[in-house]
């Protein structure tokens, strides 16, 4: 898939329909390339008729599609659409409200896989040990500059490496899925 901008997402009833955790995990695991709803299944520990249900509601959003090869049961499906942004900020209520659901969903779902992989960080190679970590800032800035900070970030990531976004791609030997979280929220009293 050649490198898109994310998709903007700002539709309330899409934003409710992707933040259940198995719709989720589906979308991550179509990054990897198309599978079928009973190859999924098994990844996410769901039966095939239930992924194949939350297969079809990601399509009705339009965040999947039909690959084509397949037959009957055994039809795979892909993403439509690599990344996706929202925001939270929105005049009607009722779509503000289905943001922070889906934002919650997310956060919820990456800081669990981001506490595990920090408990489990011993065990990597050396040279992966020493690549990985976390940082913290504390910067005073106005909301253009944090703004211009992330528009500037989310260049640099999606630019860099974009032949590289799906496990489908080419890479260097010894390349592994590596995640970047970035927040940035104003820090509340301590």
């Amino acid at each position: 898939m050649p490198f898109d901008t994310p998709r903007e997402v700002s539709d309330a009833r899409a934003m409710r329909a992707l933040a259940h955790p198995v719709r989720l995990a589906l979308l991550e695991l179509l990054n990897d390339g198309p599978l079928t709803a009973t190859e999924a299944g098994e990844k996410v520990g769901e039966s095939p008729a239930n992924t194949s249900f939350h297969l079809r509601q990601l399509a009705k959003y339009d965040f999947v599609e039909e690959a084509g090869g397949g037959s009957g049961r055994r039809r795979p499906w892909k993403l439509k659409h690599r990344g996706m942004r929202f925001t939270d900020v929105h005049d009607d209520p009722a779509t503000a409200s289905a943001a922070r659901q889906l934002d919650r969903a997310l956060r919820q779902r990456h800081l669990a896989r981001a506490e595990r992989a920090f408990e489990e960080r011993h065990a990597l190679p050396r040279e992966w040990q020493e690549a990985t970590g976390a940082s913290q800032f504390l910067l005073y800035l106005t909301p253009d500059e944090l703004k211009e900070m992330d528009e500037e970030f989310t260049r640099v990531m999606l630019t860099r490496y974009a032949e590289r976004r799906d496990g489908t791609a080419e890479r260097p030997e010894g390349a592994m899925p590596v995640e970047i979280l970035a927040f940035a929220y104003v820090r509340p009293e301590i």
